[in-house]
């Protein structure tokens, strides 16, 4: 007996990435890609920037799995991942801007390498060839969107259905699959803008911080719409880009010039008119504030604001949070890994799930409706060591891009609980 996962909504759904069982998609939720980590105070990593990008890879991988709308009202992860991105991204500009960027790119591209490979591999191999794909138009050019696996400039092509029904993957896995890869062509050009955008900041920061807020009331609401894969950048740079910003004045001490009182009653009123524009423009899975652009740019930007403003220096992490340590550590080191491949991997434990229905004792109507009824479950408790399975196989490509030797399971063990020689990571459900 076979269950399958509900398809995702093309290119560009919403804010966090393609969603991998049932889940809509959005784009979202990703993590920083790679960057050295901001110091803490007196040295090290910073801890609490690590916690946040951690808390965030999780909620990515359980949003992508139980569709949770409330998750994207709880925590936006999408939002913080941008944030830390920018403030790492202002620290690291303070060498040659151009140096810089090559450098995100040589963190960024081979582990997307490693995972473009694969998949591309698997549509060829069931059958697809882009230029016969009539939505790319038949054309070389359409199929030159190919490059984007390699550099992803823009949105990556697929074949919205690949296979059959009855297959080991549902037949929009690619479409699936290839959800997270939005987030890295935001990434990409948040890098390629920042020299710019911190020019600006430094000399009109108000504005520079307000300027995506304005743009996502145009473009976010449908007052003014771009079509096609252009509109799709446009709105996720006009919907991140004021987080992105907050990373920027983290960096640079404004928020903290900010009386607390004040940041964190503004930070109040931007929420609360999130939360009351999401409650007149509800989308298709209510309150899932990724379809609902002006209120995930508005929600986003107030919670990194108290976040940031209340943001304490830790080199280790404290109290009872120090036994989350060693999985802070790893999951900041093997950040890219955890989110390109989770959502593949989420649909991977469909197939092996149903291998249950086939053990002798599970064959009798109460084992079944039993895996029937448990079957998302059993899935959460499956995709944690197929992840971990990933980072073995894959993770050591971000050591090499980063210039480092390889390691196979890089959690600080070797180097002190504050993982002080690891590297930050990096859904369209988004997340």
């Amino acid at each position: 007996m076979t269950h399958g996962y509900t398809a995702g909504t093309g290119t560009n759904p919403d804010p966090e990435s393609t969603p991998a069982y049932g889940i809509p998609q959005q784009r979202q939720q990703e993590p920083e890609l790679a960057p050295e980590p901001k110091k803490a105070k007196g040295g090290g990593r910073d801890r609490y920037l690590d916690l946040l990008r951690s808390i965030a890879l999780v909620r990515v991988v359980v949003y992508h799995l139980f569709g949770w709308a409330w998750l994207s009202v709880l925590f936006p992860s999408m939002g913080v991942m941008f944030a830390l991105a920018g403030s790492l991204m202002a620290r690291s500009l303070n060498r040659p801007a151009l140096g810089v960027i090559r450098g995100r790119l040589r963190r960024l591209l081979p582990p997307l390498w490693a995972f473009s490979a694969l998949v591309l591999v698997m549509m060829f191999g069931m059958g697809w060839n882009p230029l016969k794909d009539p939505d790319m138009g038949g054309t070389w050019w359409g199929a030159a969107k190919v490059f984007d696996y390699i550099v992803p400039f823009g949105a990556p092509p697929y074949p919205e259905h690949l296979g059959s029904e009855s297959g080991l993957l549902e037949s929009t896995w690619a479409d699936q699959a290839a959800g997270p890869l939005w987030y890295l062509r935001a990434y990409l050009w948040f890098v390629i803008a920042s020299p710019l955008l911190l020019w600006a900041f430094r000399r009109v920061p108000w504005a520079t911080l307000l300027a995506p807020l304005a743009l996502t009331a145009v473009v976010g609401t449908g007052l003014v719409t771009i079509p096609g894969e252009t509109g799709n950048a446009v709105s996720d740079f006009a919907v991140y880009g004021g987080c992105w910003v907050l990373g920027f004045a983290h960096h640079e001490g404004v928020l903290k010039k900010v009386p607390r009182y004040l940041a964190v009653s503004g930070a109040t009123l931007i929420m609360g008119f999130g939360l009351w524009w999401a409650s007149g423009h509800l989308g298709p899975d209510g309150w899932d504030l990724n379809d609902i652009p002006l209120a995930q740019a508005t929600w986003s930007f107030g919670i990194v604001v108290i976040l940031l403003q209340y943001a304490p220096s830790w080199q280790t992490l404290p109290g009872r949070l120090a036994k989350w340590d060693k999985l802070v550590t790893l999951s900041n080191n093997r950040a890219v890994t955890i989110y390109l491949w989770h959502n593949l991997l989420i649909m991977a434990t469909v197939p092996i799930i149903d291998q249950l229905y086939n053990v002798p004792f599970m064959e009798s109507d109460a084992a079944t409706s039993f895996l029937d009824k448990a079957d998302t479950f059993l899935m959460f408790l499956l995709i944690w060591p197929l992840i971990a399975l990933a980072i073995l196989a894959f993770g050591w490509i971000e050591d090499i891009a980063a210039k480092r030797g390889p390691r196979l399971w890089p959690d600080g063990r070797s180097k002190g609980s504050n993982g002080s020689n690891g590297s930050n990571g990096g859904s369209r459900r988004r997340g």
